[in-house]
């Protein structure tokens, strides 16, 4: 409904904002199911939110080919936001922070941790547990409050706002000032890395093997797709390791960094549609690695914190990788997924120099939050 540029642009403020759904429902989702679970958990979620980016172009460019197709597009989004919300709305949310509560006591009181600051933050988040768990039930019994979602809302307005605006800047500070250097420094490699070798694919697919772009639609597509379907393959493959996620990311690594080496070095557009094929499957399984391993050595308490602060690292490889693939297009067509092994490799160096350091530090390499002595 914008009838100017600058309208337009306002515009694109409030969805920047409130469009990090996905991170949401990961948070949530870490907080509502346990340790063991959340890597079979992710997977699904990954896999249902890669469908969601297989048909969302689809559907757009459908839409988009009619008369009047952006603003059919753009209400169809809106609407389906506002479907998004009245689900939200129905949700047992009651239910939910009773479990949650649950949860986080019984996983705090049965981890054991070796420093004194670990052992603070344990009784701490034992002591807040059971708080909340008074406030739910003291809320449950008051009249006229049965409906769920209203006692969720309650349990977080009523607290001051200055109160919730202090919790999160400690908690980004905690993160900052913490010893996870390590993971956002892999993921961000791996970021750039892996968007290096998207970038410019169709334009790399044209000038080395002379393809059309619908046939590299096609194989884009079958990438995406394998993806979706790799999420799946995250819970049995995370059994198989014994749930040694920091092996798990090592292995996936390797893994990656030698594909995008063989797409660099490929001779045929059939070596590209194997690389293809495995690389799906690599980033996925890294993808959901480096996302345990965070909540793992941050705790469930600032999930949403660590993945906020994870989705910013990948966006700042957003804004670097483009950079990067232009100026090594100009050497050559092979030049950005070149440089992505590059970065993929020192990825590699670090995973094998930090990992040693992890399992030093806590039982089944679980380390929370805290400075490094």
């Amino acid at each position: 409904m914008s009838t100017s540029i600058a309208l337009f642009v306002l515009a694109r403020i409030p969805v920047g904002l409130f469009k990090h759904s996905l991170s949401i429902c990961r948070a949530l989702l870490s907080d509502l199911v346990s340790d063991s679970e959340r890597p079979l958990v992710m997977g699904h979620f990954n896999a249902a939110s890669s469908v969601g980016f297989i048909l969302g172009p689809v559907v757009g460019g459908y839409l988009t080919e009619h008369e009047g197709g952006f603003y059919t597009s753009s209400f169809t989004c809106a609407s389906i936001f506002l479907i998004n919300a009245g689900l939200v709305w129905m949700l047992p949310w009651s239910e939910a922070l009773v479990h949650l509560n649950d949860t986080n006591s019984s996983n705090n009181t049965s981890k054991g941790c070796h420093d004194n600051n670990c052992r603070k933050l344990v009784q701490n988040g034992t002591h807040a547990d059971k708080q909340n768990l008074a406030e739910t039930d003291s809320g449950s019994k008051a009249p006229g409050k049965h409906r769920g979602g209203l006692r969720w809302r309650e349990v977080s307005l009523l607290q001051p706002a200055w109160k919730q605006l202090s919790s999160v800047s400690s908690k980004i500070h905690t993160v900052a000032s913490s010893d996870m250097w390590d993971l956002f420094l892999v993921r961000l490699l791996m970021a750039i890395a892996i968007m290096l070798y998207y970038s410019n694919f169709s334009l790399a697919m044209e000038e080395r093997f002379s393809l059309k772009p619908k046939v590299t639609g096609y194989l884009i597509s079958y990438s995406s797709t394998l993806g979706a379907l790799a999420g799946f393959l995250v819970g049995p493959v995370t059994k198989l390791y014994g749930n040694n996620m920091p092996a798990l990311l090592l292995h996936s690594t390797v893994l990656t960094c030698s594909l995008i080496f063989l797409y660099a070095a490929a001779p045929s557009v059939w070596q590209v549609l194997l690389t293809s094929t495995f690389f799906a499957i690599s980033t996925s399984i890294g993808r959901t690695c480096i996302t345990d391993l965070e909540l793992q050595r941050g705790g469930v308490q600032a999930s949403g914190t660590l993945i906020g602060a994870g989705q910013s690292v990948t966006a700042v490889g957003r804004v670097l990788a483009p950079l990067l693939s232009g100026l090594a297009q100009e050497f050559s067509p092979c030049g950005p997924p070149s440089l992505g092994v590059v970065l993929a490799l020192a990825a590699v160096g670090l995973l094998l120099i930090r990992i040693p350091k992890w399992d030093g530090r806590g039982l089944t390499k679980v380390v929370k939050l805290g400075k490094s002595k």
